[in-house]
């Protein structure tokens, strides 16, 4: 099945086109997107024993743009990722999580950018980032 660059492949990629379009406002746009699934590329791990896996934490592909700041790069869909991941060596890997889950485990001061370069991409901002962490729920312990 062909898909063009722009159509919409799953409800992250409607959200992206219905926030470009200007159907969807920030806030809206926000809230909903805490609850979808976005992959994640990670650090492909070299073993001796094929397949097994030592750490239990995940490197995910962070990158730093003009002005230093720390980017951690996500995709809509792990198709999205193919072009991006193959001129960043040892990412071939990643994780489908909700959107949520990533927000979570970030640290301060990373901006996000889901699906770089792409006309159904969008960069969030350092402080954008601690908005949408601010809309959490708070998780019992």
């Amino acid at each position: 099945m062909n898909h063009s660059p722009s159509a919409a492949r799953n409800d992250v990629e409607q959200l992206l086109q219905d926030m470009h379009a200007g159907r969807v406002s920030p806030d809206s746009f926000a809230k909903q997107l805490l609850d979808l699934q976005v992959f994640m590329p990670v650090k492909d791990e070299k073993h001796v024993i094929k397949g097994f896996q030592a750490s239990t934490r995940a490197e995910p592909l962070v990158l730093e743009d003009e002005e230093g700041t720390r980017v951690l790069i996500l995709f809509s869909a792990p198709e999205r990722a193919k072009a991006f991941t193959a001129e960043v060596e040892g990412y071939s890997g990643g994780i489908l999580t909700e959107f949520s889950w990533v927000l979570r485990r970030m640290g301060q001061d990373v901006a996000i950018s889901i699906n770089p370069g792409d006309e159904l991409g969008f960069d969030f901002d350092t402080d954008m980032v601690a908005m949408m962490a601010a809309l959490l729920p708070e998780q019992a312990e």
